[in-house]
């Protein structure tokens, strides 16, 4: 039964990430504590989001094609069984990015652009208290960078100004518990992710001129998962999980930006992610798994930095095992709220962003030793 949940839920995740709330990519799961014995596992996901439109009636209804490119996202993984109680695990994965690129054909925004990623490794100990109940916990290292630059007529002024963030390290801490029924193989996990604060150098230009240099303070969200299963008759399981991050408070703020617009460069809504599915072993060697993914819609108005507006999709898994080796692989569909991009005080739309999309494939390969 754990094969079924963990794969399923891990290759979902994987090919998913492009439409995630604010920039969450990973959903930084941690199922690979929960492994039997000694394990490792290597994860390859890529994603192809569609995410187009129009310019709004006042800059002329111009098209706005893909702005959004295929990306990769890899993660790595191991668990080390240290006693009967005692298990390390470590987690290495990209837990935000971003990646979009207006067309030049829209006159609001053309040449706006983004690019920010992030690699995380989280150290993990889990201690099990008795055979229904453990305690996780332990350190996040994480890297983050960031380069933006907003162009087109929405921006006025601001058209053509860049900002580049260096890559900055900083430290952060998972804490969690588990209760579980190993007899209907249920299990409920609560995991909270805290915050990490990055202080990135900053060299902030408009056209060829730099107008600003200095640090600016960037905070990931902290968060909080809820991971669940339980088996509901013979070799099937129904599997899911609930996570919330405040996105609200991940704000973009470089000092001569701020000081000459009166905010900073984004405002996000804080995010509520919910999957469910099924999943069932029809032999030694093959499991199946199909879940669905959600998040409710907020206001219509958005950054352009960040073009969605909820988000709905579906996940079907394979996983076939032989021996100490598991392989699982998924494809996704994930149907993108509409969203308009806005900019100004008061908040004005400046796109229409309808009918998008994304496809994500996963393959996750694991190994018992």
């Amino acid at each position: 039964m754990k094969i079924i949940s963990v794969s399923a839920l891990a290759v979902a995740s994987i090919a998913t990430g492009a439409a995630a709330g604010g920039i969450d990519r990973s959903g930084q799961g941690i199922g690979i504590i929960f492994e039997d014995s000694n394990y490792v596992e290597l994860s390859f996901g890529t994603v192809s989001p569609d995410i187009s439109g129009v310019d709004e009636v006042a800059f002329g209804s111009s098209p706005i094609a893909n702005v959004a490119p295929d990306y990769t996202q890899l993660s790595l993984g191991l668990k080390v069984q240290v006693n009967e109680k005692n298990a390390i695990s470590l987690i290495v994965d990209q837990p935000f990015g971003a990646k979009l690129d207006y067309p030049t054909t829209s006159v609001a925004l053309g040449s706006t652009t983004v690019d920010a990623s992030s690699t995380a490794v989280t150290a993990i100990l889990r201690h099990q208290l008795n055979d229904r109940v453990s305690l996780h916990g332990g350190v996040r290292v994480q890297t983050a960078s960031g380069m933006i630059g907003l162009s087109g007529a929405a921006y006025g002024g601001f058209s053509g100004y860049n900002v580049d963030l260096s890559a900055d390290t900083s430290i952060g801490y998972v804490i969690g518990a588990a209760y579980e029924i190993p007899d209907i193989a249920l299990r409920v996990a609560l995991t909270y992710n805290s915050a990490v604060t990055h202080q990135m150098d900053t060299v902030e230009m408009l056209g060829a001129a730099t107008i600003g240099t200095g640090v600016t303070e960037v905070q990931t969200p902290h968060s909080v998962n809820i991971d669940f299963q339980s088996g509901v008759a013979a070799d099937t399981l129904v599997f899911g999980s609930i996570r919330w991050a405040e996105w609200s408070t991940f704000l973009l703020e470089p000092a001569t930006f701020t000081v000459m617009s009166g905010s900073g460069l984004i405002d996000l809504d804080d995010v509520w992610t919910y999957k469910l599915g099924v999943g069932r072993k029809f032999s030694d060697t093959w499991s199946g798994a199909v879940s669905v993914t959600y998040e409710p819609a907020g206001d219509d108005l958005v950054s352009p930095l960040s073009p969605t507006n909820g988000r709905l999709g579906a996940t079907l898994a394979g996983i076939y095992t032989s021996g100490h080796m598991k392989i699982s692989t998924g494809i996704n569909y994930t149907k993108i709220g509409d969203a308009n991009p806005e900019t100004g005080t008061p908040d004005t739309s400046r796109a229409i962003l309808t009918g998008n999309s994304v496809w994500g494939v996963g393959v996750k390969i694991g190994y018992s030793f």
